[in-house]
């Protein structure tokens, strides 16, 4: 795979190194210089989020005093997303590696990582995490671990895939995948929305085991058990809703026709025994969720076409952009 990095010019693939970086004065330096070891010819950027400390003005001093090419990037909008996003938009490359720029991720094995997406493999690669046990022996967080766990499970049947890790951050992309995946989100769950985009776009995916070692002593994660675990049901939701939608909502409209039908069920026996109602709010309450319940089942299916019809127009788009 080497020798598709160092092929004549007009073969070689430009491959940016993108790390996105809040408040990581203690590891960026090692980070910036781990990645360029093991990718000399390799872009470096650090996408500066808002820090707070010496993360950018060491960035840049450590980006000169290598010679390497990249820079750092502002994004002063706070999420990781919203970094992403940024880097994605400023930076040109044919593949793209993302990784934390807190040396939890070890640059040595980026070249393995980058092989299926350089020879056209795949258009995503994922540092799997979980398979050879690092993550579960590093990671002190075990309500992280939890919730990992539910979204990659709830994912796997939805989609009929077989994935280990939703959520990892460090990841290699093709060109394809970079410029035709719109990002909306802002936050910790953007590599969540990744792996969704692409697994609804029939992208090519492969999962390679890494190592994973936790943060140096001194550095703190962003993390945050009690308001990530809000958001890892918030992702569920927007996961069923925007996604499968005939799933969400038919669920919903189910919930409120059996409601229904419990609310009505006095007012029919007692219609049945006197031929008169005598519980009316009843019987408006019953006909209301029935209503509802018709209401919803009908959003259901047209949510669902409307998302059918976009997975059309995204085939198209991307055939297009082949031809091109």
């Amino acid at each position: 795979m080497q020798d598709s990095l160092n092929r004549p010019s007009g073969d070689r693939k430009d491959v940016a190194v993108v790390l996105p970086a809040y408040n990581e004065e203690l590891t960026i330096e090692a980070t910036v210089r781990d990645f360029h070891s093991a990718l000399p010819e390799a872009s470096i950027w650090v996408i500066n989020n808002r820090s707070a400390d010496r993360t950018e003005t060491i960035a840049r001093e450590t980006i000169a005093s290598l010679g390497c090419r990249g820079g750092v990037i502002n994004e002063m909008r706070p999420g990781k997303g919203n970094a992403v996003r940024r880097g994605f938009l400023e930076i040109d490359a044919d593949v793209y590696i993302l990784a934390d720029a807190d040396m939890t991720y070890p640059a040595s094995e980026v070249v393995t990582l980058m092989e299926p997406v350089v020879s056209g493999n795949a258009d995503m690669v994922v540092g799997d995490r979980h398979s050879a046990g690092h993550y579960a022996a590093e990671n002190k967080r075990a309500f992280h671990g939890f919730g990992n766990k539910i979204v990659r499970d709830l994912v796997n049947v939805l989609f009929r895939s077989k994935l280990a890790d939703i959520m990892s951050g460090y990841r290699v992309f093709s060109r394809r995948f970079v410029k035709n995946y719109p990002i909306l989100v802002e936050g910790f769950e953007i590599e969540t929305d990744m792996t969704l985009h692409a697994l609804d776009k029939r992208f090519r995916i492969i999962e390679l085991p890494v190592n994973y070692k936790d943060r140096p002593d001194g550095s703190v994660s962003k993390l945050n058990t009690f308001s990530d675990g809000l958001k890892v049901l918030f992702t569920i939701g927007n996961i069923l809703r925007y996604y499968r939608p005939m799933l969400f909502f038919g669920a919903v409209g189910c919930l409120m026709a059996l409601a229904g039908l419990l609310a009505g069920l006095p007012v029919l026996l007692e219609f049945l025994e006197y031929r008169y109602i005598l519980h009316v709010p009843l019987a408006i309450l019953a006909t209301g969720l029935e209503i509802v319940a018709a209401v919803v089942f009908a959003i259901a299916l047209l949510l669902d076409s409307i998302a059918h019809q976009d997975r059309r127009n995204f085939e198209r788009q991307l055939l297009n952009q082949e031809q091109h």
